[in-house]
């Protein structure tokens, strides 16, 4: 039996992905990335940009802001968003860019170079200028940092220079790539720092103003004082609220209240290792899983996974995983013992 929410007037606006029409506390991030890629309405090559900083502080909320305002007062300008842990190869990269620009390529049978060729085509006859928006690019550099390099040469082989905005919580994600890659970057770095509690409060505020009928303002406090111990993700923060609504309307209630967000404060973790465990390979998972039950040496744990798979990686790949995995944060490396351990702190 359904029934109108005495709580919710708009349960979206607490979702992760709910992009709202304004953006406390990111307005000087806004105005320097978007003078940096203001040129491709006119034909010039936009400022590559590298955005860095913790997770749930609006990195990705800000490109994805930027790119909205563009389409709506730039329609000669196309903007294409791509998450790197859902296409980290360069085949998979170009043919998601071609998707997007609505060019037909098979999904397979082509290799790379047929996909570049019918991506240039399409780009030389255009008069739209483009920006890319790689999110979470350390996943692509892991994979397959040679993808930064078919990217960036696009501007060699077309009129109308293409410009790339990343996003990367790691400030050193380009650290280990090639030089010639790291040389043609040409990139200006933008910090994200962590919310403080009154940003957390301004931001969990509008929101539960558009998400509930009523509401307790000490409630929207503790939400925020909870997500700032979390890493200051404003994720954190939004599923206090929603989960806290969701409490207070099977209590039939009509406001909510501290006493609802105190109740489930015990149940909100950090929401990045939650999503990052989501994301990883079967293989890591099972790493996971294995060192969440003890820490191990390096060859104790390998030993132990080659045991519990069926078709183990080589130690060699084992390792690279490893250091995937420590390079997500998700687990640790005690130097002086050998051991790997879960990253408690994440």
């Amino acid at each position: 039996m359904f029934y109108e929410s005495s709580i919710f007037k708009n349960e979206e606006v607490l979702s992760f992905e709910y992009l709202p029409e304004f953006l406390p506390h990111r307005e000087e991030q806004i105005k320097i990335i978007a003078k940096n890629i203001e040129p491709a309405a006119f034909k010039r090559k936009p400022q590559n940009t590298f955005l860095y900083g913790g997770p749930g502080i609006g990195k990705t909320a800000t490109v994805k802001f930027i790119f909205r305002e563009f389409q709506e007062n730039y329609p000669n300008v196309k903007t294409i968003y791509m998450n790197c842990w859902d296409y980290n190869t360069s085949i998979a990269v170009l043919a998601k860019i071609c998707e997007d620009l609505e060019i037909y390529v098979q999904r397979r049978g082509w290799g790379k170079d047929e996909i570049m060729k019918r991506l240039l085509e399409f780009l030389n006859k255009s008069d739209k200028g483009y920006v890319l928006a790689l999110d979470e690019v350390d996943q692509l550099i892991f994979k397959d940092d040679k993808a930064l390099y078919d990217l960036l040469r696009i501007n060699q082989y077309i009129k109308n220079p293409f410009g790339i905005i990343f996003i990367s919580n790691n400030k050193h994600a380009f650290v280990n790539v090639e030089p010639r890659i790291k040389s043609s970057l040409n990139i200006e770095e933008i910090e994200f720092k962590p919310y403080t509690f009154q940003e957390m409060k301004d931001i969990l505020m509008e929101r539960a103003k558009l998400a509930f009928y009523s509401l307790e303002n000490a409630a929207i406090l503790l939400a925020a004082n909870h997500a700032i111990k979390k890493g200051s993700d404003v994720r954190v923060g939004l599923e206090i609220l929603m989960k806290a609504g969701r409490l207070a309307e099977s209590e039939r209630e009509n406001k909510l209240k501290v006493e609802h967000v105190k109740t489930i404060l015990k149940e909100v973790n950090e929401v990045k290792p939650k999503i990052l465990e989501e994301k990883i390979n079967e293989h890591e998972k099972k790493i996971i899983e294995i060192l969440k039950k003890e820490s191990l040496g390096i060859k104790e744990l390998y030993k132990k996974y080659a045991e519990l798979t069926e078709n183990p990686l080589s130690e060699k790949m084992f390792r690279n995983y490893l250091k995937h995995l420590e390079s997500i944060n998700l687990i640790k490396k005690l130097k002086r013992k050998k051991l790997i351990i879960l990253n408690k702190n994440v």
